[in-house]
């Protein structure tokens, strides 16, 4: 029997002896590479956190000892060593176990993290929680794999640092959030591990500390820690942690069980704001991903030996692709151009534009907020930036969005990348809620283009007007492959297009939508019913003229989206028509009010209708309902 496979949970883990846990850790290597390469995941981080995975359920006591992971996806280890070792097959599956943390599949999951940079203020949070109730376990944060490049962690530690609670702080130094890590904080930290005097110096150190704490106890160690902090204080970049108001230890050798082991154990036993410094390997234990740290962050499903994907690509290009490969083009035309994106140059296609351009391309690191008022300062120069960011990552931007762009009406392009269903990755990736949130912002162009040819014209569009605009697109292919972009005219601002002329009802769709929505009115028209269909690419402005044309000839009017219909597209259609036009019925057809679990996007798509054959089915029933009115 493996040792792994007798893990149930964290005391059968506290069980084994000190030298089991490196075989163990090869153990859960091989089931991590196993299991995604079925299923696909974010296995590259997750393979550099095996052993501090290992080691912070070895010397703490959780779920007691409150374990707060940031960007949820370095957890796979974590999950196999807290009771899902036997399910783990299913991960990021329908009605299985989460590719990110969820406090509703395990106690030992103690807050929910897709997005990066939360697990600090969480921490401190639940470390504030046990000392009003007056109760005594360690909270530990840990904070990585790009999260130090995100605000949000930095002001969870100067709260933490000032506030003096008890809290521990481990930092997953792998140098790299998706692609490498940018900015000055991953410089510092590089310092730290590149300085061998520090280094060599701190050690000799902390080993006295280590030796005086067990032989003689805290009560004798003082001196030994007064030299401790002089010779940071004179030699170690780490000095900004200590003037934050954390104890600083390392840099660790996050792959060093015994190390890792005797230093959690040790600095638990303190008090304070306190940081470990961990060094990992992305990839650690598997040669694909180690050599290419970037591609495998996060991927499908994969042959292990030979490292290829399972299901090789083929067809058209993806969404991604189209407007990686059109920006490029267009910054050819507008030497003003210039590509912004937060830690995701491969992710948002932005990396063809940074090897033609690299002086106009800026990655910013896990900064969404400073990537938008960024933009804006650059906007106000008649510089034309391009936010490239996926919908659920320019949520964190919000109050950027609206008052550095939108108040002063700045000509900023939001280009919002994995919008709507995404599939596998579950609730906190969902890009379900952009047509809402910009529909909301006063001055906003919002768009969303039905194929590849159209999300190049609208750039085209977004470029030539001088206000914010935004537009949105799928984790998925593209209908078809798109003309050369030198071929391709701007959209007309504000205007719809008519693709398909009926008599009963008129389908209004957005986006992704438009293509079913003709398949469907082919499919109704086989039963009698003639509908027209619209491709409604302005979401805002709405194009005035045809939509009174539309309330002319019909008094049912279906709007299709790929969102949620809470406050989206059809509810701002049936707004505008309430007072002009009472007597039209507007039925909008999206996503319900509802947090959507992981599962492939076609069966996503299928489940809520957003297929020609689900459009067909609801206008059949609507068609049934008025029939029956009409009696």
């Amino acid at each position: 029997m493996s040792l792994l496979s007798a893990i149930k949970s964290p005391e059968d883990l506290k069980r084994l002896r000190r030298d089991q846990l490196p075989e163990l850790a090869q153990e859960i290597r091989g089931r991590l590479i196993e299991c995604c390469s079925i299923t696909g995941g974010h296995i590259g981080a997750s393979l550099g956190v095996v052993e501090l995975s290992i080691a912070l359920l070895y010397e703490f006591d959780s779920p007691a000892d409150k374990i707060v992971w940031d960007v949820g996806h370095q957890a796979y280890a974590w999950k196999l060593l807290t009771g899902r070792n036997e399910p783990f097959p299913t991960l990021r599956q329908r009605d299985g176990i989460s590719g990110f943390l969820k406090r509703t599949e395990s106690e030992h999951d103690q807050f929910g993290a897709g997005h990066a940079g939360t697990a600090m203020s969480a921490a401190l949070g639940m470390a504030t929680a046990r000392d009003l109730k007056g109760e005594q376990h360690k909270v530990i944060a840990v904070v990585g794999d790009g999260a130090l490049t995100c605000g949000l962690s930095y002001e969870g530690m100067n709260n933490a640092g000032h506030s003096e609670r008890d809290i521990i702080l481990i930092v997953n130094d792998n140098g790299m959030s998706i692609s490498p890590n940018v900015g000055a904080m991953p410089k510092m930290l590089g310092r730290i591990v590149a300085d061998p005097r520090t280094n060599k110096l701190r050690e000799r150190i902390k080993g006295m500390t280590f030796a005086l704490g067990g032989v003689f106890g805290e009560g004798l160690v003082e001196f030994a820690r007064n030299v401790e902090e002089s010779v940071k204080n004179l030699f170690s970049p780490g000095m900004l942690f200590e003037e934050l108001g954390f104890r600083y230890f390392g840099p660790i050798d996050g792959h060093d069980l015994p190390k890792l082991c005797d230093t959690l154990r040790f600095v638990g036993g303190m008090e304070g704001p306190r940081l470990i410094h961990v060094i990992t390997q992305k990839g650690k234990g598997f040669s694909f991903a180690e050599s290419n740290q970037e591609k495998w962050h996060g991927l499908a499903a994969y042959d292990p030996l030979t490292g290829e994907a399972r299901k090789k690509s083929s067809g058209p290009p993806t969404w991604t692709q189209v407007f990686g490969a059109g920006l490029t083009a267009l910054g050819a035309e507008h030497p003003e151009l210039v590509a912004i994106t937060a830690a995701m140059p491969s992710g948002t296609g932005t990396s063809v534009f940074q090897e033609k351009y690299p002086e106009r391309f800026f990655d910013v690191g896990i900064a969404e907020g400073h990537a938008v008022t960024f933009a804006g300062g650059l906007a106000t120069q008649g510089i034309r930036p391009v936010c490239a960011i996926y919908s659920t990552f320019l949520q964190r931007a919000y109050d950027n969005v609206i008052h550095d762009v939108a108040v002063q009406r700045l000509p900023v392009i939001f280009a919002m990348d994995r919008a709507g269903l995404v599939g596998e990755d579950g609730q906190t990736h969902m890009g379900l809620y952009d047509i809402a949130y910009m529909l909301a912002v006063p001055g906003m162009t919002v768009t969303a283009p039905k194929d590849g040819d159209e999300l190049i014209g609208l750039l085209r569009t977004a470029l030539a007007h001088n206000g914010p605009f935004s537009t949105r697109y799928p984790r998925d292919k593209a209908p078809a492959e798109p003309r050369p972009a030198s071929e391709i005219p701007a959209v007309p601002y504000g205007t719809w297009e008519q693709l398909r002329r009926g008599k009963d009802v008129a389908i209004l769709a957005a986006g992704t939508m438009v293509l079913p929505a003709v398949q469907a009115a082919a499919l109704l028209a086989e039963d009698g019913v003639d509908c027209a269909v619209v491709n409604c690419r302005f979401l805002k402005p709405i194009d005035s003229v045809m939509l009174e044309a539309l309330t002319q000839q019909h008094r049912t009017l279906v709007t299709v989206e790929e969102g949620t219909i809470v406050n989206g597209f059809g509810a701002y259609l049936a707004e505008t028509l309430q007072t002009t036009h009472p007597e039209v019925r507007v039925v909008a057809l999206g996503v319900p009010d509802r947090l959507i679990e992981q599962a492939p996007r076609a069966e996503q798509l299928d489940a809520y209708g957003l297929t020609a054959a689900g459009i067909a089915r609801r206008i059949t029933a609507l068609q049934h309902e008025e029939s029956l009115e009409a009696r």
